[in-house]
């Protein structure tokens, strides 16, 4: 089964990205684990949530908006699609994250259509 393991980090944590280097290394670990498991489907990392551009449309009009869609606390700072056995297999993977400590790891079945 397929899931999405959508990462998100305090808005502090993206602002320090790049000056933690701690922080990167546990990424970079956290990542060629689960690309070295052979369970990546796909997944990317993501530019800062100030990057964002938000789009609505109601009715007939466009509303643009700089910035994420949320204003919250943690932001979505990027995914893996992994394909595993079961949800508890999933979660172990999102369990080691170093997201998981700060900010959370959402863990969503993906809705797959056959070809």
């Amino acid at each position: 089964m397929q899931y999405m393991l959508m990462f998100y980090q305090p808005a502090a944590e993206f602002e320090q990205r790049a000056e933690t280097q701690a922080l990167h290394a546990s990424w970079m670990d956290y990542v060629g684990a689960i690309r070295a498991s052979g369970i990546v489907v796909g997944g990317h990392g993501l530019h800062p949530p100030l990057t964002a551009t938000t789009l609505r449309v109601r009715g007939d009009e466009r509303q643009v908006q700089d910035g994420p869609f949320a204003d919250t606390k943690e932001q979505l700072g990027g995914y893996f699609v992994i394909e595993v056995p079961d949800i508890d297999t999933a979660l172990e993977w999102s369990a080691r994250a170093p997201c998981a400590a700060t900010g959370g790891v959402e863990v969503r079945p993906v809705f797959t259509t056959p070809m």
